[in-house]
């Protein structure tokens, strides 16, 4: 039979594995290599949960907005009890995928973690999530004053891309601050593939923050971004490779991205590259390539396309096509 070939098939020597066995075999000396390489000392049979976190997103989402993300249709009397269920789930929950990051982290400590140190993390996360509450609501506010196409904050709050990677980051960056980088990159990863939207939790963002449209913004590590900062599309604060200096290892923690100051516009497709200052209440045309620091109030912009009376117009395009 064929699923006996499949078992007993051996490869060639040179050759890749064929047969189910070969594979298993090939599998494990690949599985070893890597174990010894990356994570000698590792407790990886505890590690976070992809799912478990995103369970955490759904009820901490729900213990901030019930009605709108919660789906609480109760009398509002209940509405206190309703949240308080949530939060509780929520930060069970937590605690036990931080726990589970805390043992992966454990080779690389010279002590034992205490074991009460998740549970921790996970009451002083809670106890920020009224002020993650009060950002988020200024983000929303901002998008519906600055896009006229909102009908309401509401709109915003369920089906914005921007007021969806913005409360994800909320909640992440807490996490990433008190200790927590794994869980909390988990929860921007999942913004990212629902919106395309790439921001690190370790990224400072202030006040009233507005993505317009969003597909493609990328915000690094160690950006530091003002009050009322508005971006678009395909926008980078990335970091660049500091050329004429001594190679720094991918790990080093420096800080390598842009600050936008307040009041910043930046349109979309720009790229700003490395420890550049924004400065306050500047606007950043639509693809322009920023290496530098901007002065306060500058408007940098791309040369305007030039448009050709239509006769010239004509015989470039006809020159274009080969057809002149």
């Amino acid at each position: 039979m064929t699923t006996g070939r499949l078992m007993t098939e051996t490869p060639a020597p040179g050759h890749a594995p064929t047969g189910i066995d070969g594979i298993v075999s090939a599998l494990r000396t690949a599985r070893h290599g890597w174990r010894e390489r990356q994570d000698a000392g590792r407790d990886v049979e505890r590690f976070p949960s992809r799912s478990g976190v995103e369970d955490v997103v759904a009820l901490v989402a729900a213990a901030l907005y019930p009605r709108r993300l919660g789906h609480f249709r109760g009398a509002a009397q209940e509405e206190d009890r309703f949240v308080a269920a949530k939060l509780l789930a929520a930060l069970t929950a937590l605690e036990r995928e931080i726990g589970a990051e805390l043992a992966y982290w454990q080779k690389d400590v010279d002590a034992d973690f205490p074991p009460e140190q998740a549970a921790l993390i996970a009451r002083l996360f809670g106890a920020t999530l009224p002020q993650v509450r009060e950002l988020i609501d200024s983000d929303v506010e901002a998008a519906f004053l600055a896009d006229p196409a909102a009908r309401s904050v509401d709109e915003i709050l369920l089906c914005y891309p921007g007021a969806i990677a913005s409360l994800h980051h909320r909640i992440a960056h807490e996490l990433n601050e008190l200790g927590a980088p794994i869980v909390a990159r988990m929860i921007s990863e999942l913004a990212n593939e629902r919106t395309g939207i790439d921001i690190h939790p370790g990224a400072t963002i202030g006040r009233q923050f507005f993505i317009d449209h969003g597909t493609g913004v990328v915000v690094g590590e160690t950006a530091i971004i003002g009050e009322r900062v508005r971006v678009y599309q395909h926008v980078t604060l990335g970091a660049r490779s500091a050329l004429g200096t001594a190679p720094r290892s991918p790990r080093d923690r420096f800080a390598r991205h842009p600050i936008v100051e307040d009041d910043v516009i930046i349109y979309a497709g720009a790229t700003i590259l490395g420890r550049v200052r924004i400065g306050t209440r500047s606007v950043i045309g639509g693809n322009v390539w920023l290496l530098t620091d901007v002065e306060p109030d500058s408007v940098l912009v791309q040369p305007e396309a030039l448009a050709l009376p239509r006769a010239e117009g004509r015989a470039l395009r006809q020159e274009l096509e080969g057809t002149a």
